[in-house]
């Protein structure tokens, strides 16, 4: 995982399986002037995605846990907030804010995966795990405000207004800065502005190389974040869920909790490449999407599991 070139490799596999997937001849990876090309990012865009891992981390949670039991987002979002989860709940949100700040980080440059915390969901001190919690429950507190209109409401009607939320770029940036605000709370700093005037219009020259690999690493950290979280509540190893992804024998409902981990870290990527991507209609809830659109995340995760499963040996 802190490997830049299995980085890149993975990245070419994955893109390559996307284009297979729909029935097309993968284009080269990366075109000619693109391993230096230079291309310009918005401060501001940058700055309000990097905030909003933790909110898409939420989401995606938020509706793996309604599904299980048809409850409403309000009636977890309230449990989320007051505390009161059970511990393999709590472990798998936890897993879902690791994966969406995952796929953020090679976004924002690719040396960030060599950092000590860039690691698996399970090696990670007690600490950076609470901190991802920490996001979870804030992010929770705002979006539990935002339905406050919707309690009476069916559960079906809340994920519409959930969905019509993620869509709306004006409250990205709020949730973003609320987001901002409550990590320097709770390191006891005084808060910054958010964005300054300088930073409103400023432009950033990134890496077109490092975006293209950073796009299509979503799977990657899906899987890797997904499967750690299955083989800790299932109580066994790693390569054996991988071998059942592989070989076609995992359950229906690990399947589908995989692939709603690809749909994370596919949303936490979207602001990086332009804030206006999240009102695409594909940038929906997990459950509002096609069977031709979630089959696209499992190509992306059966890919790259059977890369990791070969390098695993």
């Amino acid at each position: 995982m802190k490997d830049k070139d299995f980085a890149c490799r993975i990245a070419k596999s994955q893109n390559d399986a996307y284009y297979i997937g729909m029935g097309e001849n993968p284009p080269v990876f990366l075109e000619d002037g693109e391993e230096t090309k230079l291309i310009e990012k918005s401060v501001r865009e940058e700055k309000i995605a990097m905030n909003l891992a933790g909110f898409y981390a939420l989401e995606c949670g938020l509706g793996a846990l309604c599904t299980r039991n048809g409850e409403k987002p309000t009636d977890w979002l309230q449990r989320i907030v007051s505390g009161e989860l059970d511990v393999q709940d709590v472990s798998l949100l936890n897993h879902f804010a690791n994966a969406t700040w995952k796929a953020c980080q090679p976004f924002r440059g690719l040396d960030r995966i060599n950092r000590p915390v860039f690691t698996v969901f399970s090696l990670l001190p007690q600490e950076e795990v609470a901190k991802d919690f920490v996001q979870i429950q804030t992010a929770a507190g705002k979006l539990l405000v935002s339905l406050d209109a919707t309690s009476a409401e069916s559960a079906e009607d809340q994920m519409i207004s959930v969905k019509n939320l993620i869509q709306d770029e004006t409250y990205a940036l709020e949730m973003a800065m609320f987001l901002a605000a409550s990590y320097y709370t709770g390191q006891n700093q005084e808060t910054p502005p958010f964005i300054s005037r300088e930073e409103e219009q400023a432009t950033v020259s990134k890496s077109a190389r490092e975006e293209k690999i950073a796009m299509n690493l979503a799977g990657f950290y899906a899987l890797e974040s997904g499967v750690d979280y299955l083989a800790h509540i299932q109580n066994t190893r790693p390569s054996e869920i991988l071998r059942c992804i592989t070989g076609g024998t995992i359950l229906p409902s690990d399947r589908q909790l995989l692939c709603r981990f690809a749909n994370a870290t596919w949303k936490a990527g979207q602001p990086f490449r332009g804030l206006d991507r999240i009102t695409r209609e594909v940038f929906t809830l997990f459950d509002f999407l096609s069977e031709e659109d979630k089959n696209k995340d499992w190509a992306q995760i059966t890919g790259a599991a059977a890369i990791v499963l070969g390098e695993l040996g």
